[in-house]
């Protein structure tokens, strides 16, 4: 069934009505089932990232459940939306299995609730996987919105070349010990890994990546806000190039450490290949060539079919 969009009453800047009223125009005769949670991404810093149907869903909800309810306030309001007090659930890392049971209470009546975090894609790093497993759990539905996300505006900013995927790691633990055993495992990973970090731990976690040599990292500060800083160094240059200047130890941060190279000799990759392959069948084969030298999946794929075909 589809549901028209309350009217939204302008409260924040002005610039967004003509959004909001695209918003309702795009999305409002789109379907939109009762009962169901609706899982929201939103700006991670550029108010001009809020999707169209984001703004539709989150001006028709129900309720919105979010991380802080004062933060999520004054982002609706920044956007010309209004929604009363009681209209928002306080659902964070301290409360999500009490609070989830009332969302859950609140779709078995047959509402429509969001869940936005304070900034991004919820349930990545910040609250929300449990809220959405009991939605699962509870045999109701969870709707993602897709939207901004530091993880993938990282990435796609930081030209990571190969085919091996990626790790994400999140923010490393603060104990130093705990810290210490992540990045013994970091320096193992082949792939690339993306890492989130605070400001006031950033130093700290450049000391450590450090260990990692001339491995390249791409740190990303405050993506898509106006200070926005973006670069790619050598891990052990990490330290002092945040150093040269106290404005790079400040905002968010989301780096992307790259896939280690390999220091197979020329040939040496071809040499576990052809091994591989006279005891494995060739995907087989391909894959722990692959995991072994950490060259690109598809280029030896290609290189044994040539082999088969000689």
């Amino acid at each position: 069934m589809s549901v028209s969009a309350p009217e939204s009453q302008p409260i924040g800047k002005p610039s967004f009505q003509r959004a909001l009223e695209a918003a309702h125009a795009a999305a409002g005769g789109q379907d939109y089932p009762s009962g169901a949670l609706y899982v929201v991404a939103t700006p991670i810093g550029n108010l001009a990232d809020m999707t169209l149907r984001a703004l539709h869903v989150l001006s028709m909800v129900d309720a919105i459940a979010c991380e802080d309810t004062r933060h999520t306030q004054q982002l609706l309001r920044a956007v010309g939306l209004h929604r009363a007090g009681n209209e928002l659930i306080a659902l964070h890392e301290h409360n999500e299995a009490e609070a989830a049971q009332a969302v859950i209470a609140r779709l078995q009546e047959g509402q429509r609730v969001a869940y936005v975090s304070d900034a991004g894609t919820p349930a990545v790093s910040d609250p929300g996987a449990r809220l959405v497993a009991a939605t699962h759990a509870a045999g109701l539905r969870a709707v993602p919105l897709p939207g901004a996300s530091s993880v993938i505006c990282a990435l796609s900013a930081a030209g990571v070349l190969g085919d091996g995927g990626f790790v994400f790691a999140g923010f490393l633990p603060a104990k130093a010990g705990e810290r210490g055993t992540a990045m013994d495992a970091l320096a193992q990973e082949p792939r690339a890994v993306v890492l989130l970090e605070a400001p006031h731990r950033i130093t700290a976690l450049a000391d450590a990546l450090a260990a990692l040599g001339g491995r390249r990292v791409t740190v990303g500060r405050e993506l898509t806000k106006q200070f926005e800083q973006i670069a790619t160094l050598p891990c052990n240059g990490l330290p002092a190039w945040l150093a040269e200047d106290p404005q790079r130890q400040r905002g968010e941060f989301a780096l992307v450490l790259h896939p280690a190279e390999t220091s197979n000799a020329p040939g040496d990759d071809d040499r576990v290949l052809r091994l591989l392959l006279a005891e494995l069948p060739l995907k087989t084969a391909v894959k722990l060539t692959a995991e072994i030298t950490g060259q690109p999946r598809n280029a030896l794929y290609q290189r044994a079919l040539q082999w088969r075909d000689e």
